[in-house]
């Protein structure tokens, strides 16, 4: 099985558009896995069921037994993310703000703090609606450990196209270069680098593209609204015959993106231009690049 990676360096590239276009072109032939944990929205396109539904527990936070706890005070005063509230006199934890040290359960004197599994999101499989199944999650508000949240999407990702004799995972990853991004990276055949136009975006590209190499893995470039600047569209070319990364192909901007995406539709699905034919294209350009 081959995983490719879809990332951009920055948000609002049009990654997840084109990654879940690339997912409808696809169909039955693949798995898809919405790795973007912390801002996940490909379900918005792709209409999965939610049928197999787990928490996901990471990390650890800290609780006061009140009915234990003399409120000496100590705990408030060795917590350095003032996760201790004082509320109706009683000593509390705020959950989003303790970081699960276990400091404030070593001074307890009596023995009223104990740390606790965290939940910290969901973890879903979904029969979507190309017939196919979407592995994706949702990190709750606030929440750590992304990282974690991303490498057990992937791994079920990859029981289910084993089981199921699927050639490709499609993975739409975070954007930057984080944890969540590294996670993602890990173990793919293939990354699709999405980019724009812009001084971030050039940027942007450049510092994920490092990332890449340190993985050593083929990488193609897929510029997204290349007409709306000439010049820094041709600095980018020029950034990729340098570091001999594939440019798949240059879309034009265009307004369908955000219509699409409205309708709850994939571009292919909404524009019938020449945009979809570059996409489709792109799509097959791209199994080619990862299994040769």
């Amino acid at each position: 099985m081959n995983e490719i990676v879809v990332i951009s360096g920055k948000g609002g590239t049009g990654k997840t558009s084109i990654c879940a276009s690339f997912a409808y072109i696809a169909g039955e032939n693949v798995i898809v896995a919405d790795c973007d944990v912390d801002a996940a929205d490909m379900h918005l396109l792709l209409e999965p069921d939610f049928g197999n539904a787990e928490e996901f527990y990471s990390g650890e936070f800290a609780l006061i037994d009140p009915n234990i706890c003399t409120n000496c005070g100590k705990c408030f005063d060795v917590c350095r993310f003032n996760a201790v509230k004082i509320i109706d006199n009683q000593h509390n934890i705020k959950e989003v703000d303790c970081e699960g040290c276990g400091y404030c359960a070593r001074v307890c004197p009596v023995d009223a703090i104990t740390n606790n599994p965290a939940k910290v999101g969901h973890r879903y499989i979904s029969k979507i609606r190309t017939g196919t199944y979407m592995v994706h999650a949702k990190l709750g508000t606030g929440a750590d450990n992304s990282g974690k949240l991303v490498t057990k999407v992937k791994n079920e990702a990859k029981i289910l196209a084993k089981e199921q004799n699927k050639e490709f995972i499609i993975i739409d990853g975070s954007p930057g270069v984080g944890c969540p991004v590294v996670s993602s990276l890990s173990g793919a055949k293939f990354v699709v680098l999405v980019t724009e136009p812009s001084v971030s975006g050039i940027h942007d590209l450049k510092r994920v593209y490092e990332l890449v190499k340190k993985f050593r893995i083929k990488a193609g470039c897929i510029i997204n609204k290349a007409d709306i600047n000439k010049e820094n569209t041709q600095k980018i070319i020029d950034f990729l015959k340098k570091e001999s990364i594939t440019h798949i192909t240059s879309l034009p901007y265009n307004e369908n993106f955000t219509k699409a995406m409205t309708n709850g539709k994939t571009i292919v699905e909404y524009d019938k231009s020449e945009l979809k034919e570059k996409i489709i294209k792109a799509w097959n350009q791209i199994k080619t690049l990862t299994i040769t």
